[in-house]
């Protein structure tokens, strides 16, 4: 058995209500091949109905959570039969499609066992398993992501209504056909998968690293306890501010100007300490630029965003040939003969990870932030330099190859996107022969 892949011609498709599809494939609605149910969730004051749950109960969270995987098989939460039999809930067979319909919409999966769910979500029961592929219509559905949000209204929060998703058109192209696509589509979702695990992988060592490398050192055999836990008996424990040569804050402009200067931002700095150079924005061009030009070796250090983000730092490494910063960024300039900037970069991060910034932060209404006089109060371990630059080579390196697998998923996930949006209309076809 193989996969014959044919690409049509412009004379080989129709208009339909779903779109520009395949001659040779039908359009339905939702409501002519699924059942649409809506879930609730039971009284959580009452504890028959949730403790030593065994049913299934899935919301948008759960959904959330399975990063690329179409198949869902377990919930975070479970109900009791009790409550099952006692509140209007519908336990979905295996088989059957759940989706996010609020806060947010559009997370899809297809149910690896039977379950409920909760008020974010509405469940598809398909009406003939003969003629219907739930993952194929799984696919589809989170291929329309944005289109279902359009769909959805509401004020406070957007919702998709049963009503609205029931009358949604999709295509329908034969159950053999809807098959050799999930299967194509699903060896790309298996090495998306594996490269995912990789990725993982490479993290829990890198966290490992970090923990040891820069609590630990290398090759010592002597320890003291200092403020900031156990470390080598030769390291130093100091204040941030007595390596560096200067920690000053960007500036803050609330226009755009395509003519003007690149300004890095919050967005600019990727979590491993990289930063990246395709989320800047162009503003005026201050008379003072020269103050705020970033050089090779400049560390960026996020001092004003949500809680949990406070505190994010990357080095630029001159991956721009001429940008500045925004003042929600403190650059640090290091003492080159106390430290290499990737010991600081490497430290900052590890505080960021065990929470430290998230607890001295000042915190207001929608954001929190970090003054530079908490920030250079920080106490930060000091190696000889020698050492530093063998701890950053082995963290650096990691962080290559981590950088590297995370570029590949992303370029996997591209032709996804692509395969998807060809071979859910018939644009390629795909037949077992």
């Amino acid at each position: 058995m193989m996969n014959l892949i044919k690409f049509l011609k412009e004379a080989d498709f129709q208009e339909t209500p779903v779109g520009r599809i395949s001659k040779d494939w039908g359009a339905k609605k939702v409501l002519d091949l699924f059942t649409v149910e809506t879930g609730t969730t039971p009284s959580t004051k009452q504890k028959e109905f949730w403790d030593g749950g065994t049913v299934n109960w899935i919301t948008p969270t759960d959904l959330s959570r399975l990063n690329g995987n179409i198949r869902i098989k377990s919930s975070e939460r479970k109900i009791t039969e009790k409550a099952l039999k006692e509140t209007n809930l519908s336990l979905m067979p295996r088989g059957s499609i759940i989706i996010s319909t609020r806060a947010p919409v559009g997370y899809v999966a297809v149910l690896e066992d039977s379950a409920t769910f909760n008020q974010g979500c509405k469940g598809l029961i398909p009406k003939n398993s003969e003629e219907i592929s739930p993952e194929f219509y799984c696919y589809y559905l989170l291929s329309k992501k944005q289109i279902l949000q359009n769909l959805s209204g509401g004020s406070t929060f957007k919702e998709l209504s049963k009503d609205r998703l029931e009358q949604i058109s999709l295509p329908y192209p034969p159950l053999e056909e809807q098959e050799a696509v999930v299967g194509v589509l699903g060896v790309v979702d298996s090495v998306i998968a594996k490269t995912g695990e990789v990725i993982a992988k490479i993290e829990r060592l890198k966290k490992g690293l970090m923990q040891t490398l820069l609590t630990r050192g290398i090759g010592h055999k002597e320890y003291k306890q200092t403020p900031i836990g156990t470390t080598p008996k030769t390291w130093e424990v100091i204040k941030l501010g007595d390596v560096i040569l200067e920690a000053k804050s960007g500036f803050a402009s609330g226009k755009r100007d395509e003519n003007g200067i690149l300004q890095l931002r919050m967005d600019n700095i990727e979590t491993e300490g990289w930063i990246n150079p395709e989320a800047g924005v162009k503003v005026p061009t201050p008379s003072n630029v020269e103050k705020y030009i970033l050089k090779p070796n400049d560390i960026l250090f996020n001092n004003t965003n949500s809680v949990d983000l406070i505190g994010k730092t990357a080095i630029f490494r001159g991956e721009l040939s001429k940008c500045v910063y925004s003042n929600h960024l403190t650059r640090i300039r290091v003492n080159l003969d106390r430290v290499i900037p990737e010991w600081i970069l490497f430290v900052l991060l590890r505080k960021w990870q065990t929470g430290v910034f998230k607890a001295i932060c000042h915190r207001h209404v929608h954001q929190a932030g970090i003054n530079n006089s908490d920030l250079l109060n920080i106490k930060i371990p000091i190696p000889e330099i020698p050492e530093q630059q063998k701890i950053a080579q082995i963290l650096s390196t990691t962080d290559k190859k981590l950088k590297l697998e995370r570029s590949e998923k992303a370029r996997l996930e591209r032709i996804k996107q692509g395969l998807m949006g060809s071979l859910l209309t018939g644009k390629i076809r795909v037949k077992v022969m």
